[in-house]
């Protein structure tokens, strides 16, 4: 993708730099105090007209800057395509824009200004071409010799802001032009170019050196491009009032937060209350749009920004660690100093920590002890037998305290040896019941540890019995009514309760639709 074959021809532009040339020639004289006067009233105009973003006057001459940006139609696209080997850019680029980057005038103003000479000037911008950036200069000409003689900065940045894309035949999509040779088509002195590929050997374009496509790379230009509409549309979004659905109150867009996903808004100040909540909780992987139903999830920025330097750390932390929970191939180093992440090798029993070095079984924990097999169980009934002989210990120390001694000893030696499976779940469900004096006495008579056990068992046996694990992350959810296409708390995913799919995020719902499954029309 080339230079436009529509540019001007070298006769035309010659004949107006000539003429620009020989008048300038003609009128040198020293500056009169009617030209001080209109230059200065047109510099203090611009200035309070347009704001700092769009007009900056020189501090060491009569001139300055204009920073024209276009008021772009709806859904405008532009677009790069093909190859440009001088940029070393291979490929393709579209995109919607509601902005693109301004078209920026340098001027200066000679002495003779308005009354005989023209403003000198350079215009650049980094997605027109140097041969449309050409044809821009030639009306601004134009226009100098239209007011004859009189203040025309106005009248020009009237012009580049209202009638660009109308007087260059750009609509929507734009396909961008980069000239193959980039500064050496500018810098020919002859103002020619003969190697333009876009028009061939017959037909030579005209270069005004007035013109300049600021470009580094092709690159470099689509980043422009992107980061400018980001920007411009933040400022946008900055200056306008939205009306916040959780308070109803109406904010300013620099206060409030917008999902660009779904496009719901809310103000900073109930979005930070409801992630503080959420990062508190644990529960960082749904800090999704407030909005019910809506999927779109905040960014980590957009987080960060909301909560502040110390929540986010934390909510970095657990995000990692519970995107970590839920990889089979990673463990935690075991000592408890280090706790390190461990990537498994598939189908491997050892772990080696990056962090402290630990070699270890990941079935046991312990330190890796090769084909020798593990000392879980033993190990695990010693430290069992250590934690009951504790109890018991505790347990007579607290007899010798009790005012009913006898009669606990009257219930221990009916319990003795009939301590069975019936007994022990009358016993459970006692414990469960009692208030804390209860539970200290049924302690004292069967013994805390046996006690815990048996509400552990309990708490098992119910998990087994009312849940089903997450498909994806194998946490026990229990239904508590409603449909069949269940949300998991822990890792926020859809999934189906009879035949635990995980669904799609987007669509879930179609699996119930979908006639080959075996859920159809089950939800």
């Amino acid at each position: 993708m080339f230079c436009d074959a529509a540019a001007l021809t070298a006769s035309s532009g010659c004949s107006s730099s000539t003429r620009l040339a020989e008048r300038r020639d003609l009128h040198r004289q020293p500056m009169s105090r009617e030209d001080k006067e209109a230059q200065e009233d047109e510099l203090l105009a611009l200035a309070s007209i347009y704001s700092e973003d769009e007009f900056k006057r020189s501090e060491t001459a009569p001139g300055g800057e204009i920073c024209v940006c276009l008021d772009l139609p709806p859904n405008f696209s532009v677009a790069i395509k093909g190859d440009c080997a001088s940029n070393e850019y291979m490929g393709s680029f579209e995109s919607i824009v509601s902005f693109l980057p301004p078209i920026i005038l340098n001027f200066e103003l000679p002495p003779g200004y308005p009354s005989t000479d023209p403003p000198a000037f350079t215009l650049s911008c980094k997605w027109l071409s140097p041969s449309q950036l050409a044809l821009l200069c030639q009306r601004l000409d134009d226009l100098w010799e239209e007011y004859a003689g009189g203040v025309v900065l106005f009248a020009w940045m009237q012009f580049l802001k209202e009638g660009t894309l109308e007087y260059l035949k750009i609509n929507s999509p734009y396909e961008i032009q980069v000239c193959e040779f980039g500064p050496q088509c500018i810098k020919n002195n002859s103002g020619i170019s003969d190697s333009c590929s876009a028009t061939g050997p017959a037909e030579a374009v005209i270069w005004d050196k007035r013109a300049i496509q600021d470009v580094e790379s092709v690159a470099a230009l689509i980043d422009c491009i992107l980061d400018f509409n980001e920007a411009q549309q933040k400022k946008c979004f900055d200056s306008k009032w939205y009306m916040c659905n959780i308070c109803f109150s109406e904010k300013v867009g620099s206060e409030c937060t917008h999902f660009k996903k779904c496009e719901h808004i809310y103000c900073n100040a109930c979005l930070k209350d409801y992630y503080t909540v959420q990062i508190q909780d644990g529960q960082v992987q749904a800090l999704n749009c407030p909005e019910p139903k809506c999927s779109s999830v905040a960014t980590p920025a957009q987080v960060k920004l909301l909560v502040g330097e110390e929540l986010f750390s934390r909510y970095d932390r657990l995000l990692l660690q519970s995107s970590l929970d839920l990889m089979a191939d990673v463990v935690y180093c075991p000592l408890l100093n280090c706790q390190t992440p461990v990537m498994l090798e598939p189908g491997g029993t050892m772990g080696i920590c990056s962090n402290c070095n630990y070699a270890f079984c990941t079935l046991c924990k312990m330190v890796y002890h090769g084909v020798a097999g593990c000392n879980i169980t033993t190990e695990k009934l010693v430290e069992e037998d250590l934690e009951e002989d504790q109890d018991e210990k505790l347990f007579e120390e607290d007899l010798e305290e009790d005012q009913d001694e006898k009669l606990v000893e009257e219930d221990l030696e009916e319990d003795h040896d009939v301590f069975t499976p019936e007994k022990l779940i009358l016993v459970r469900e006692e414990y469960l019941e009692a208030d804390a004096a209860g539970k200290k006495l049924l302690e004292k008579r069967y013994g805390k540890h046996k006690i815990l056990k048996a509400v552990e068992r309990k708490s098992t046996e119910w998990l087994e019995t009312n849940t089903q694990q997450c498909p994806n992350c194998n946490a026990s959810i229990q239904a508590n009514g409603g449909c069949n296409k269940m949300i998991c708390r822990k890792c926020n995913k859809d999934f189906c309760w009879l035949c635990f799919a995980v669904l799609s995020t987007e669509n879930p719902y179609d699996h119930f639709k979908d006639i080959s499954s075996g859920c159809f029309n089950q939800m």
